[in-house]
């Protein structure tokens, strides 16, 4: 996990996954799209791996939660998000937690964390996150 967080000081990366291969994949789009097309695309990857992200919200403990991660580490994180991710039995270190992830403006809730806010089923979240980013030309359909 070390070597993860280490990573995270390059300017260019938002996260890293090591999957149980040791494959390493960053991620350098802030939001939840990349750990979003990784879960839709190759979830394998997340299958019993080590994630660590600069922020993590409760969008994307869920995301977590559907790829079946062993661990995480977050610069900063939702206290919805250590929940979501504990009450799963998955190993969460943090710097700062926080009641929520607020929006880039700086203005509200992050939008993901919003849409999420009363969402359990990983499988639901996963829809609503894709349609949301479909919806705001964040990914195509």
């Amino acid at each position: 996990m070390q070597q993860l967080k280490e990573m995270l000081n390059r300017d260019d990366v938002r996260g890293v996954v090591r999957s149980l291969t040791g494959e390493i994949i960053e991620f350098h789009n802030s939001g939840v799209k990349d750990l979003f097309n990784l879960v839709a695309t190759r979830p394998q990857v997340l299958e019993g791996g080590l994630v660590a992200d600069r922020v993590i919200g409760r969008g994307a403990a869920l995301l977590l939660l559907l790829g079946h991660v062993e661990r995480v580490y977050a610069q900063l994180i939702s206290s919805q998000a250590v929940q979501v991710l504990q009450d799963a039995g998955i190993r969460v270190d943090y710097d700062k937690m926080v009641p929520n992830i607020i929006n880039r403006d700086g203005t509200d809730i992050c939008p993901v964390e919003k849409l999420t806010m009363n969402i359990i089923q990983p499988e639901l979240a996963f829809e609503k996150i894709r349609e949301f980013l479909i919806n705001n030309k964040i990914i195509e359909s």
